[in-house]
């Protein structure tokens, strides 16, 4: 009896074949778990750096491409030269500018010129010595016929005025304030705004119409976001530019920070007029290009010199930015009839559609608008168009 007690805790220690291969299996798989584990732990410490790496890499190249390269600031280390006369501003900014005609000195009328898109203080109107030399003489008749000053300029980060990275609507009508007092053409005087010049110019008639002469609005530029312009005239407006257009400007307005990457990425096409497609041009402007070609303007290639982000694409950022003010609730500054404010539209223009700029002249009673017959975006360089606009400014 003793002897079997004894066996028996010995025969309870006792395990089935079954429970065994259980219990190495269990083994193997807390092995292979394990073995998995610290694989997977493995793959992950070297998965999470570079994943982090790909990520901080993706980051970069959307900073870069969203962030515009630095200016080439004329007069700076590796920059371009400063060649012509400049202002310096109060907040140390300069303008480059030009003068023409009749001395200030002696002139009746003096104006202001503001050139537009990829343009600049040498644009090339035949009031400049670019053109034939009989075109030069009978502008200077002209101009002292009509005792006429002409002042143009750089607009901020065109040419050779500095760039201005707060550029916008209304700090360009205080720099031509400002460029008038320096050069001390007097209290008041004329602008002519040219293209995209023409928002400056509607930038004069709200900050600083008590220093105008008289204004004209030529072939001049139109937003299609402005509160006063019916949603269906602004839609067809948009629907008559070319597609890549009225993408570029959709973008300028609703997300201006990808306007830099918008306008340098190579999928879509960003922009007709950086783009060299000449679909925007109506034959009459087409006919004007091949005359104007045949006396190139000399100073062409320094218009962008500072950067295509600092001239170009800021001014479009500008003239597309949300205003302050609509054409609409402009006041008339001449009441007394003391000056004139006139829109000049080509009737052929592609560029600027023309039913935008006739709404605004039939709801700004005080705007005499000029459609004229014929004539594309370009006309205001025909000899006899802008003595046609000088006179009806100067003369009125």
């Amino acid at each position: 009896m003793q002897e079997m007690q004894e066996a028996s805790p010995s025969s309870s220690k006792k395990i089935s074949a079954a429970a065994a291969r259980a219990h190495t299996r269990r083994n193997r798989a807390t092995t292979s778990n394990s073995s998995i584990k610290g694989r997977l732990n493995s793959i992950s410490a070297m998965f999470v750096p570079i994943a982090m790496a790909l990520t901080v890499g993706a980051l970069g190249w959307v900073y870069q491409s969203l962030k515009p390269p630095p200016p080439k600031i004329c007069g700076s280390p590796g920059g371009p030269p400063i060649t012509s006369p400049r202002v310096q501003l109060r907040d140390g900014r300069h303008l480059a500018y030009k003068e023409m005609g009749v001395a200030k000195e002696e002139a009746k009328h003096k104006l202001v010129i503001i050139h537009g898109f990829d343009n600049s203080k040498d644009i090339n109107l035949p009031i400049q010595q670019l053109l034939m030399f009989d075109s030069l003489i009978i502008f200077q008749e002209l101009m002292e016929e009509l005792s006429l000053y002409v002042l143009t300029f750089d607009r901020a980060g065109y040419g050779e005025s500095d760039p201005y990275p707060s550029r916008s609507v209304k700090s360009e009508a205080y720099d031509i304030e400002e460029l008038a007092d320096k050069l001390q053409i007097g209290s008041k005087f004329y602008v002519m705004g040219i293209s995209m010049g023409a928002y400056p110019a509607y930038s004069c008639l709200k900050y600083i119409p008590h220093r105008l002469a008289g204004v004209a609005l030529v072939v001049p530029f139109v937003h299609y976001w402005w509160p006063c312009l019916p949603a269906n005239l602004s839609r067809d407006g948009l629907q008559k530019l070319l597609p890549m257009d009225s993408r570029a400007f959709r973008v300028a307005y609703y997300a201006p920070w990808l306007f830099h990457w918008w306008m340098t990425q190579k999928w879509f096409p960003s922009l007709s007029l950086t783009a060299g497609n000449m679909a925007v041009f109506c034959p009459q402007d087409m006919e004007m290009i091949a005359e104007m070609s045949k006396s190139p303007n000399p100073h062409q290639e320094k218009v962008k010199q500072q950067g295509v982000h600092e001239s170009l694409y800021r001014d479009i950022l500008a003239g597309y930015s949300k205003w302050e003010f609509d054409p609409t609730d402009l006041i008339n500054p001449f009441p007394n009839n003391d000056g004139s404010v006139h829109i000049w539209q080509g009737a052929e223009d592609r560029i600027i559609p023309r039913e935008i700029n006739r709404y605004l002249a039939e709801n700004i009673p005080w705007i005499q608008y000029h459609e004229v017959e014929d004539a594309g975006h370009l006309f205001i360089f025909q000899k006899e168009k802008v003595e046609t606009v000088l006179r009806a400014l100067v003369q009125d």
